[in-house]
């Protein structure tokens, strides 16, 4: 099968995009450029970086402006389930970046296609092109006609929505009457783009990690992977 070209993706975003080559770029793994350096003009790590920005002020937005009455923490809980790495990795999947990545040959026979994580990376460095590409006002209605389904879908959710941290303090403070404790593992990278590991600590034991652009996305993604575990091992002692 031919593979598919940035026509097509523009077919399915529903815009002409000014700048292809930086658009393409979006889609280059950083693995690739790394065996390729000369087959493209760089990797999407700096355009992942703006593009989280991006995602954040449009989703932000959207959400300002569908619920004027609701509270800061409402529309916090709302924004972190439409953007967090499983959710954008769904957008990226639906938009098809599976078959539009560049991925090095290692990453690729390892499965990067279809990780989350590289998925999440190619759509927030894709929503960081448009804009750099196309300007804000086509790529706030692009964002948006993507992500206003899923905009739906939690607007017909019973109850509010609470964060991956929210959630774990809540299970915590129940079931072993402690709060997390979210520690820096390291920093990476310059001040400009840099990139946050966290763990979480419950009674001293690490239970769940994460990676973010941000220190708070980091700790989003560790406090989800500690309640996957927690609920997965309250699941099995339950069991018969």
């Amino acid at each position: 099968m031919d593979a598919p070209t940035l026509d097509e993706l523009a077919d399915r975003l529903g815009i002409v995009i000014g700048d292809p080559e930086l658009v393409g770029q979006a889609l280059v793994h950083s693995s690739f450029h790394n065996e390729n350096p000369d087959a493209a003009s760089g990797h999407n790590e700096r355009l992942e970086f703006f593009g989280d920005a991006v995602i954040g002020v449009i989703v932000s937005r959207l959400l300002y402006d569908r619920y004027p009455l609701e509270d800061e923490g409402f529309l916090t809980a709302r924004r972190a389930a439409l953007v967090n790495r499983e959710a954008l990795a769904v957008l990226a999947l639906d938009l098809g970046l599976d078959r539009h990545l560049k991925l090095g040959r290692g990453e690729s026979e390892a499965g990067g296609a279809s990780r989350p994580s590289v998925l999440a990376a190619a759509f927030e460095a894709l929503a960081g092109a448009l804009w750099l590409s196309d300007g804000h006002e086509t790529t706030a209605a692009t964002l948006a006609r993507l992500f206003e389904p899923q905009m739906d879908v939690l607007a017909g959710l019973e109850g509010p929505l609470k964060s991956p941290k929210s959630r774990l303090q809540e299970w915590t403070q129940r079931h072993r009457g402690l709060k997390p404790v979210y520690r820096l593992v390291t920093t990476n990278g310059p001040p400009h783009e840099q990139e946050f590991e966290v763990a979480v600590l419950i009674d001293g034991e690490r239970l769940g990690g994460g990676v973010g652009t941000s220190r708070q996305r980091a700790e989003e993604q560790a406090a989800e992977a500690a309640l996957e575990l927690l609920l997965a091992d309250a699941e099995a002692v339950e069991r018969p």
